[in-house]
């Protein structure tokens, strides 16, 4: 229960604006970056594909925005903290592969001795030699857009394990969900204002 003058304040205070929009879209980005990390970060260093880490980033990310936005949600804060988190999520692909390609190259370069000698070999026994193909210039543009696009259809990609990537689909739609809820709109529920009336004296 309020007086007129609290009740006033308070919908002023519930009032949503595109600065507590923003600052909530801020800290979400934010949250969202770190959920990506921390994603990538647990599949390199364990080795193991464990969706449920999806449910720690729809977390965060959705505590984050409210945080940002000093409270204030609804339909704009919902669809942007489950888009958040599924380009989190799926993005999150994108170091993992590229800590695999550099495993694949670490291990090319330590067979490239052996590729030398049997060149030097084949030199002096005469055999003919076949050379390399030059490698084209890399556009750099293009392959970070290429990479993008594969990264937010990482998820769907892993169905070509129907099993796992099925599963890996449904917990990354439970993470979704757990952002949209917590980003939800909230309303003080105010009673008043009533007349005050004192107590007769005893």
């Amino acid at each position: 229960m309020a007086c007129r003058s609290c009740a006033d304040q308070a919908h002023e205070l519930s009032t949503d604006s595109h600065a507590n929009y923003g600052r909530g879209l801020l800290y979400g980005i934010g949250a969202a970056i770190v959920g990506l990390i921390l994603y990538a970060t647990f599949e390199i260093m364990t080795g193991l594909i464990i969706g449920y880490v999806s449910l720690a980033v729809g977390w965060m990310v959705g505590k984050a925005m409210m945080k940002g936005s000093n409270g204030h949600g609804g339909r704009r804060y919902q669809i942007t903290a489950a888009l958040l988190t599924y380009a989190a999520v799926s993005m999150a692909a994108i170091p993992i592969w590229i800590h695999y390609a550099g495993e694949h190259r670490q291990h090319a370069s330590q067979r490239q001795p052996l590729a030398d000698e049997q060149r030097e070999l084949d030199r002096e026994t005469g055999q003919p030699q076949t050379s390399a193909p030059a490698k084209p210039a890399v556009n750099i543009g293009k392959v970070a857009l290429q990479l993008a696009v594969l990264g937010l259809a990482s998820p769907f990609l892993e169905l070509a394990d129907p099993l796992h990537g099925a599963i890996g689909l449904f917990i990354l739609f439970i993470g979704i969900r757990i952002a949209w809820q917590s980003t939800r709109a909230t309303s003080p529920t105010l009673d008043g204002p009533f007349q005050y009336s004192p107590r007769p004296p005893a």
